[in-house]
């Protein structure tokens, strides 16, 4: 089986191969400038607790951290799809 980074590696040669220039341009300084973010920001650690939110669901329906946390414990799963 093909590691991770090997298979995301294969799609995004495949999306460049097939992306206009243009897209692929807006694509790399998108990626540059959330790497630049991150690098500025560093992750929680063990044990810290994350900062409320207000995220849209798969549905596009408003969720609010606080209000999760009210009725007990929070488990936050991100999925980026694929496209």
């Amino acid at each position: 089986m093909a590691r991770l980074q090997d298979r995301l590696d294969a799609i995004r040669k495949g999306f460049e191969k097939e992306a206009p220039p243009e897209a692929l341009e807006v694509m790399h300084r998108a990626t540059r400038d959330l790497a630049a973010q991150i690098a500025q920001q560093p992750g929680l650690g063990v044990g810290d607790s994350a900062p409320s939110f207000r995220l849209s669901d798969q549905d596009g329906n408003v969720v609010d951290s606080a209000e999760l946390l009210a009725r007990g414990p929070l488990v936050l799963t991100l999925f980026r799809g694929h496209w």
